[in-house]
């Protein structure tokens, strides 16, 4: 009987009697004034570890397992255009405030014969080598085999995919200004 019951109580705690509240990951957090972004930095901490995982294992299914995801973003990052990148452009379009982050991300990427240096004045570049342009390449078409196609039904409209972009963009800007601000506390 008891088993019956406790069974009964699970249903209603789904069936919409009882509100479940936000999904986040710190109640105490979504308690105050906005549980909405409380859900939203949920989402985020997912996505980012999900997305992560993803680039990671998907360069390794592209022939060059290894790499961390900041090294693959950054990879990916160079080869944007084809044109030869400065550090700080890197950690500009990245948002990366550690610039030994990428110069160590760098030679590691020089070492693999991913990216090759060289200089324009005084100012280190980076550009993508041909084993570094087929890296990205071979990554592009697993991403498409095992990303892109299987979710083509099931994903939102691109529209939909380039306004939910603009949302995370807007965010972020948000997290960042309130970083300048705590660091001024």
């Amino acid at each position: 009987m008891t088993e019956q019951k406790n069974d009964a109580m699970d249903v209603n705690r789904f069936s919409g009697t009882a509100p479940l509240g936000p999904i986040v990951s710190s109640a105490h957090l979504a308690e105050g004034g906005s549980p909405g972004l409380s859900e939203v930095e949920y989402g985020l901490i997912l996505a980012s570890h999900a997305f992560d995982r993803w680039i990671v294992r998907c360069m390794a299914a592209a022939g060059f397992p290894g790499l961390s995801p900041m090294e693959i973003m950054i990879l990916h990052s160079i080869r944007h255009r084809d044109r030869e990148k400065k550090l700080a452009d890197i950690c500009l379009v990245l948002d990366i405030e550690d610039t030994h982050v990428v110069t160590y991300a760098i030679r590691k990427l020089e070492a693999a014969k991913l990216l090759a240096t060289g200089r324009t004045g005084k100012e280190k570049t980076v550009k993508i080598t041909e084993r570094g342009s087929e890296a990205c390449k071979t990554y592009a078409e697993v991403r498409k085999h095992l990303l892109v196609d299987p979710t083509a039904n099931a994903r939102p409209s691109e529209q939909t995919l380039s306004e939910t972009a603009a949302i995370l963009r807007f965010i972020s800007g948000a997290f960042n200004q309130a970083a300048r601000a705590a660091a001024t506390l």
